[in-house]
C-alpha cells in the first residue's frame, strides 16, 4: 500500500492533468491548512453564536465567508475534493446561514419582528437562487447541440453569444456573491439590534438575483434558442454530404491523449482525399491543434451511426479506445489501425488491432512483431507506410564543434497501466542519469518527459520533482553571458503571433456554442502559415536561453521533434520515441530498469539493438558521452542506418507518397464492397447506403425559407 503522502501527492497531480489547470496544485500542507482555517471558523461562528460573544462570531462569520471565496477562485481541486465528500459550497453556506439566524437570535437587543422577518427574507434569497439554477440548467440544456463542430459553417444553427458564466455556469460562485450583502447586513444587524441592516442586505441580494435570472431566462425566448436536436443532425447530414469526405481521422481519448491525434494533423491535411476529423468527447474538440481539416465531434453513439449513410470510405484511427468498437459497426466504412508510434512494448501489437479491416506500420518490424505476438492479425492486413510525421527530423550532421556543448535530450516515457518497473526510468534511473549527466561541464540537459508522467505511480510524480529541482541546482550554478532583452522580446512577439494562428480568443463567459460560432469558418491555408510560425517561433525560443542553460520542457511547445533537431544524443526507454530518433540516425541510449541481462534486453526489444544499454546507476554515462565526442568511438553508426530502414521501412517512395497510396486503395476496398452488397441486393433494389444518402437529400430546407439554407 502506498503511503498517505503518495495517495494526496496523486490525487492533486492527476486531477491537474485531467482539468489541464496551468496553477499548480495545492499540497497536502497547503490543503490541510485551508481545512483547519475553515473548520476554525466554523467552530468560532458556532461559540459566538451560542454564548454570544458578538465579536467572536462576526469574525468566524466573515473569515468563513472569505475563505470560501478563496476557495472557488484560487483552491478549485480542493473545492472539488470538499464536494466530493458532499461538503460543498452550498453545504457549507447553509451551516453558515443558519449559524447567523442563530447568533441573530441570540443576540441582545434584536427584537421579535427582525428574528421573524429577516430569516424568511433569507429562505427567498435561496428560492430565487434556486430558481436562477434552474434556468441556468435549461438554457445549458438548450445550448448544448448533439454535436460539436469546427471548421465548418454553422450558421443555419443559429448560434448566439454564451449568458454569463456567473448566472449560466458558476452556481457556486453566484451563491457566495449573493451571500456577501445578506451576511454583512445579517451580521450588522446582530452587532447593532438595527434590523435595517438585515433587510437592506437581503433586499440588495434578492434584487441582484432576480435580475440575474429575468436576464438569463431572455436566452429561453423562441429568437435565442439554437436549433434543436433533429434539425442539427439532419444539418450535419447535409454539410457532410456537401463537403463528401472519403477519409476521417476518428479519436477518443482522455485530456492527457490528444497528442495521439495531433501528430497526424499534418499528415491528415496532406492528402488529396477531403478529410473530417471525428471526436467522440466534446472536450477534445478544443484540445486539436489548429488545423482547417473539419471537426465534427459525435457524444452518443446513436448520432453517430449517422456516419453510415455519409460518403466517408475509410476512417484511420491513431489509438484504440472503449468507443472505438462503437464506430466499428458501421459495416459501409473501412478501417484502418495507425497508432500514435510504434516501440517494443506489448501495447504496439495489442490483439486489439484485429478488429481494424488494415494494420497500417511504419516498416518491417512492426509487421514481424504482429506476426511474432501471434494475436490474430493476418499478415495480409498490414501494411507498411513509413511515418509521415518524422519528415522535420534532420539527418545527423556529425559531432557537436569542440566550442559547444554537447546536447543530451532525456525523454523519458511513462509507467504505463501495467506499473511495471521496466516501462519507465524516471523511478529507478532517472535522478542518476541527470546527476551523471550535470556532472560533466560540457553537458546541456534537455528534459522532457513524457505528459502522463506520474498519473499511475505517485513514484514517478515525486522522482519527476526531485529531477526538475536537481537541473535548477544545476542552472542556478551556472555562470556566463546571457540572451539581452531583445530575445525575450523576439520570443514573446512570435509566441503572440503563433497564438493568433493556432488559437481562437474566447471570452471568459465562452461556452461550447459560442467557441463552435467563432470557429465554424477556417482560415484558409492555416497549416503553411502554422508551420512557418512554429519554425520562427522555435529559433526564438531556443535563442533566448543561454547555450549551456538546461531545460525543463514539459508543455506542447517545443515540441519533441523540435528538441530531436537541437540534440546531439537521446537516452530514452523502450517507447516510440526510439524508433522516431532513428529517422536522424544519431547516437542513443536505452536505459534498461526491468532487470533483464543485456543479451536478453537487446534481444527481446529490437529498437535497442542499435543503442548503448545503461543500467539504473547510469554508469555508462562518461563513456556514451566520449563517443558522442569522437565518432571513432561510435560504433554503432552502421547499426543505426540498418535499424531505422527496419523500423521506418525504406526512404523512397517517400512516406506520405505511400500513406496516401494506402489510403486509395482502401477507399477503393470500400467501393468494391458497396458495390457487392448493391448487386446482391437485386435488380431495382438500393442498398441501405443508397437508401440512407437518399433520406439525406430528401431533408434539405424548406423552400418557404423555414430555415435557412445552408452553404458550401
Amino acid at each position: 500500500m502506498m503511503p498517505p503522502s503518495f495517495t494526496a501527492v496523486r490525487f492533486f497531480r492527476t486531477t491537474s492533468r485531467r482539468r489541464g489547470a496551468a496553477a499548480p496544485a495545492p499540497s497536502p500542507r497547503q490543503a490541510l491548512s485551508v481545512l483547519a482555517l475553515l473548520l476554525a471558523a466554523f467552530l468560532a461562528q458556532l461559540v459566538g453564536a451560542l454564548y454570544p460573544v458578538l465579536p467572536l462570531f462576526a469574525a468566524g462569520s466573515a473569515a468563513g465567508l472569505a475563505l470560501d471565496l478563496y476557495l472557488v477562485r484560487r483552491q478549485q481541486r480542493l473545492a472539488s475534493w470538499l464536494a466530493r465528500v458532499r461538503f460543498d459550497v452550498t453545504a457549507r453556506q447553509l451551516l453558515r446561514d443558519m449559524l447567523v439566524v442563530v447568533g441573530l437570535i441570540r443576540a441582545p437587543g434584536v427584537g421579535p419582528q427582525a428574528e421573524r422577518w429577516l430569516p424568511l427574507a433569507l429562505l427567498a434569497c435561496y428560492f430565487l437562487h434556486f430558481c436562477c439554477q434552474a434556468a441556468a440548467l435549461l438554457v445549458r440544456r438548450t445550448r448544448t447541440l448533439p454535436v460539436v463542430t469546427r471548421n465548418i459553417d454553422a450558421s443555419a444553427l443559429r448560434l448566439t453569444p454564451a449568458p454569463p458564466r456567473l448566472l449560466a455556469r458558476q452556481a457556486s460562485r453566484r451563491l457566495l456573491h449573493l451571500s456577501v450583502p445578506t451576511t454583512a447586513g445579517l451580521l450588522a444587524t446582530a452587532v447593532t439590534a438595527d434590523a435595517r441592516w438585515g433587510l437592506l442586505g437581503t433586499g440588495a441580494a434578492l434584487t441582484a438575483i432576480l435580475a440575474g435570472t429575468v436576464w438569463l431566462s431572455t436566452w429561453l425566448l423562441p429568437g435565442r434558442r439554437p436549433a434543436n436536436e433533429q434539425r442539427t443532425l439532419e444539418w450535419l447530414d447535409r454539410r457532410l454530404a456537401e463537403y463528401r469526405p472519403t477519409v476521417a481521422m476518428y479519436f477518443s481519448g482522455g485530456t492527457a491523449s490528444a497528442y495521439q491525434a495531433n501528430m497526424w494533423l499534418s499528415t491528415l491535411a496532406a492528402l488529396d482525399e477531403r478529410p473530417l476529423i471525428v471526436l467522440r468527447e466534446r472536450f477534445m474538440v478544443q484540445r486539436i491543434d489548429a488545423t482547417d481539416v473539419p471537426v465534427v465531434c459525435v457524444p452518443k453513439v446513436a448520432h453517430l451511426m449517422h456516419l453510415e449513410h455519409s460518403p466517408l470510405k475509410v476512417m484511420l484511427h491513431p489509438a484504440n479506445s472503449g468507443k472505438t468498437s462503437q464506430v466499428l459497426r458501421i459495416p459501409s466504412i473501412k478501417h484502418a489501425f495507425i497508432n500514435h508510434g510504434e516501440s517494443d512494448k506489448l501495447s504496439s501489437c495489442n490483439p486489439y488491432a484485429k478488429a481494424y479491416d488494415e494494420v497500417w506500420v511504419a516498416g518491417p518490424a512492426a509487421r514481424e512483431r504482429y506476426r511474432l505476438a501471434d494475436i490474430g492479425v493476418d499478415d495480409r492486413d498490414v501494411v507498411e507506410v513509413g511515418r509521415p510525421q518524422l519528415a522535420p527530423i534532420r539527418p545527423y550532421a556529425g559531432p557537436p564543434a569542440a566550442d559547444r556543448p554537447v546536447t543530451v535530450l532525456y525523454a523519458p516515457t511513462w509507467e504505463g497501466w501495467t506499473d511495471d518497473p521496466g516501462n519507465t526510468s524516471v523511478i529507478l534511473a532517472g535522478e542518476n542519469i541527470v546527476r551523471a549527466l550535470l556532472a560533466d561541464p560540457g553537458v546541456r540537459l534537455l528534459y522532457k518527459p513524457h505528459p502522463m508522467t506520474g498519473s499511475v505511480d505517485a513514484r514517478a510524480a515525486l522522482a519527476d520533482a526531485r529531477i526538475q529541482r536537481l537541473i535548477a541546482e544545476a542552472n542556478a550554478r551556472l555562470t556566463g553571458p546571457r540572451p539581452g532583452p531583445e530575445a525575450a522580446a523576439e520570443l514573446a512577439r512570435r509566441t503572440a503571433e503563433l497564438d493568433e494562428l493556432t488559437t481562437t480568443a474566447f471570452r471568459t463567459s465562452a461556452d461550447e456554442m459560442e467557441r463552435m460560432l467563432l470557429q465554424s469558418t477556417p482560415r484558409g491555408d492555416r497549416a503553411a502559415a502554422v508551420e512557418a510560425a512554429t519554425a520562427a517561433w522555435e529559433e526564438a525560443y531556443w535563442a533566448s536561453f543561454p547555450e549551456r542553460e538546461h531545460l525543463v520542457i514539459t508543455g506542447p511547445r517545443p515540441a519533441l521533434y523540435s528538441c530531436f533537431n537541437r540534440a546531439d544524443l537521446l537516452i530514452s526507454d523502450v517507447s516510440s520515441v526510439v524508433s522516431d530518433w532513428l529517422a536522424g540516425e544519431k547516437p542513443y541510449a536505452v536505459a534498461n530498469t526491468g532487470g533483464l541481462p543485456e543479451e536478453e534486453f537487446r534481444a527481446g526489444f529490437p529498437t535497442v539493438r542499435a543503442a548503448v544499454i545503461l543500467t539504473p546507476d547510469a554508469a555508462g554515462i562518461p563513456a556514451l558521452l566520449e563517443s558522442v565526442r569522437d565518432p571513432s568511438k561510435d560504433t554503432l553508426v552502421r547499426a543505426r542506418a540498418e535499424l531505422k530502414t527496419h523500423l521506418l521501412g525504406p526512404a523512397e517512395p517517400p512516406s506520405i507518397v505511400r500513406f496516401g497510396r494506402a489510403v486509395r486503395a482502401l477507399c477503393a476496398r470500400a467501393d468494391e464492397r458497396r458495390e457487392r452488397i448493391g448487386a446482391e441486393a437485386g435488380p431495382g433494389a438500393r442498398s441501405r447506403d443508397e437508401a440512407g444518402r437518399a433520406a439525406v437529400a430528401a431533408r434539405q430546407p424548406a423552400a418557404d425559407g423555414s430555415e435557412d439554407a445552408v452553404t458550401a
